[in-house]
């Protein structure tokens, strides 16, 4: 298993006068994504930046490209063209020093959607 960094951007689709949370379709792809979390393939995620422009990061475990490539093609935001993948690349951890583990043990406790 590997982690992988996807940056996601806003598609075609994404309305400029609606913020994320009011994006059409906004509940399925929470779900999708909290589901995946729950499983133990997304690791961290979340917007990037100001929110001018919706990007948004995601650390992913999996096996291969391939396979997070075809995780984010069922995402229902990418399919009706709300997200789109801006690049998805291989990332080696060389260095931590632990503090996230009590962040992401809270995060990932089962206490509903995003």
């Amino acid at each position: 298993m590997g982690y992988y960094v996807v940056v996601n951007e806003q598609g075609p689709s994404w309305v400029d006068s609606r913020p994320m949370r009011d994006q059409e379709l906004w509940t399925e792809h929470a779900a999708f994504v909290n589901a995946a979390m729950y499983a133990g393939f997304v690791i961290l995620g979340g917007p990037l930046g100001d929110g001018t422009i919706h990007r948004a990061l995601l650390i992913l475990h999996s096996e291969t490209e391939s396979a997070v490539r075809t995780w984010l093609a069922e995402d229902p935001w990418v399919r009706e063209g709300i997200l789109q993948t801006a690049s998805v690349e291989a990332w080696k951890i060389i260095v931590s020093n632990d503090k996230l583990d009590p962040v992401l043990s809270d995060i990932t406790k089962p206490s509903g959607p995003v």
